[in-house]
């Protein structure tokens, strides 16, 4: 699993915001073409985000841009400008169908073929927005091996149910646990939805701890100043932190031993705990020296 626990939206539009996207502190940043820009601005908005990633040092900050729909005028288009550039992702947005990802996928492919770019080498992530994607999450997760994550768009899913949002986002619970189960069945990185209320830390607290434990990967952020409340939830307490480092330390030593089963406080401790002490231990390690950066 990656390292990137937050994800911060930049609109595409904005020279301030995209200039100080490599310091607000998080772990990815996805430059956006699609919602936050008005359709005057699409055209002056991809030129703009092809000059940011050219120029800007994003260190080890995940670069991903969201282009525009494939129904859209603009999806071609943001393509042929932003490939070039070689961000780290392409973020397709209104994916339902596994054909979605295969038809951005050969676009992909002959721009980088085009350019001289390795093949394969910008993932596409799919955001899953309509009640006929969560039923094909499975699929979708599939489709391609360029890509490298499933996401869930929870308001425009919310509006395609009928839904009433809550909340807790009880409305959405089902389709986040289908969608995290696809992701991890083709050992891809799940991403979910934003927290609309900037004015609500706890709320989005609550809500990103109810994520980890459903195995998100990580959390959207539309203002830097969730990036640190969504990282605080990513942290482990410290007696998981004390637990998971004494089943790592017994398993390298049952190891040596040549011993299969071995016991930590107690109780029998197999594969999955093992695994899940070391994801433990990773997301305390980034917490530690303050992410990927």
């Amino acid at each position: 699993m990656s390292a990137y626990r937050s994800m911060l939206y930049i609109p595409g539009n904005s020279p301030s915001l995209l200039q100080h996207a490599p310091i607000f502190g998080s772990d990815s940043v996805l430059l956006d073409l699609e919602d936050a820009v008005a359709l005057s601005e699409k055209d002056a908005a991809r030129k703009l985000v092809r000059h940011m990633i050219a120029t800007l040092d994003f260190g080890r900050i995940l670069v991903t841009v969201r282009v525009n729909g494939a129904d859209t005028p603009f999806f071609e288009r943001d393509l042929e400008e932003i490939i070039p550039a070689c961000p780290g992702a392409i973020r397709l947005p209104k994916c339902g169908t596994p054909d979605d990802v295969r038809a951005a996928d050969a676009k992909i492919s002959a721009l980088e073929e085009r350019h001289g770019i390795a093949a394969g080498s910008i993932k596409l992530h799919a955001m899953i927005e309509s009640a006929a994607g969560v039923v094909n999450a499975n699929a979708i997760a599939g489709a391609s091996p360029r890509l490298s994550a499933i996401t869930i768009g929870g308001q425009d899913l919310i509006a395609d149910m009928g839904a009433k949002k809550s909340r807790e986002g009880w409305e959405i619970f089902s389709a986040r646990g289908q969608i995290v189960i696809a992701a991890k069945s083709r050992g891809l990185d799940v991403y979910d939805t934003v927290w609309t209320d900037v004015n609500d830390n706890e709320g989005l607290f609550e809500e990103t701890k109810r994520i980890v434990a459903m195995g998100f990967t990580g959390k959207a952020a539309i203002h830097p100043m969730q990036v640190p409340v969504i990282h605080s939830a990513f942290t482990p307490e410290p007696r998981e932190i004390d637990f998971a480092g004494r089943v790592i330390r017994a398993a390298e030593e049952a190891r040596r031993d040549g011993r299969g089963v071995f016991s930590v406080d107690g109780k029998m401790v197999d594969g999955p705990i093992i695994a899940q002490a070391a994801r433990v231990l990773e997301l305390a390690a980034l917490s530690k020296r303050g992410g990927v950066q």
